[in-house]
């Protein structure tokens, strides 16, 4: 437990993040379980908890500063990545994380349930599948290898006039963003700074037009 904590404080001190006593254990708690639990499932090819820190949990809530809204949908949640971290970092947010198998779900209410953490929710479905209701203020993923896909899958997702995707991707090609549907506009990329994480991360914002 300590060099984890050790270690994540020190990952911390290197952003601009502000993260409570509470938020620290239960990121923490999360990766310690998920190492669990990743032996028997399968739910990461990040193998090593120092390494899940980076990769997983600075990755992940370093988008926290730029996301607007209260309620998020997580597409492609997998093992609850971002959904989960960004949940911790934002109590008073909603974050519904989806995905289509039933042992990343199952270990999401683990989670969930092992460290208190009330607002989530994990739901087991395709994507195509999901009602959203009125919409969500944000759609967030780094599951789609192209945010075209993204876009497509999760048309019906966001709130009809305000509702953003999020897309976390890693090295950004001008090819992709020529390649976005037509109904589809990107309002900003941010260069995401994630401490001793190697290679390049981007989130890019987009909307519906119109």
């Amino acid at each position: 437990m300590s060099n984890l904590r050790t270690k994540l404080d020190q990952l911390i001190a290197e952003s601009s993040l502000e993260v409570s006593e509470l938020q620290r254990e239960q990121l923490v708690g999360y990766v310690q379980l998920l190492d669990k639990w990743n032996k028997a499932y399968n739910l990461t090819s990040v193998r090593h908890p120092e390494d899940m820190l980076v990769k997983h949990i600075l990755d992940s809530i370093i988008v926290g500063e730029h996301i607007e809204g209260e309620r998020f949908i997580d597409v492609g949640t997998g093992p609850g990545l971002p959904g989960v971290p960004l949940a911790i970092m934002n109590p008073t947010k909603s974050f519904t994380l989806l995905d289509s198998l039933g042992k990343r779900i199952r270990f999401i209410k683990q989670v969930a349930h092992e460290l208190k953490i009330k607002n989530v929710s994990p739901v087991q479905s395709r994507v195509e599948e999901f009602d959203a209701g009125e919409g969500f203020d944000g759609v967030l993923s780094r599951a789609f290898a192209s945010m075209t896909d993204m876009v497509n899958w999760c048309e019906h997702l966001p709130k009809p006039q305000s509702g953003r995707f999020y897309a976390l991707k890693g090295q950004l090609h001008e090819q992709e963003i020529a390649e976005l549907p037509s109904w589809c506009s990107v309002i900003e990329i941010k260069p995401l700074q994630v401490p001793e994480l190697e290679g390049d991360r981007h989130l890019v914002i987009l909307s519906k037009k119109g």
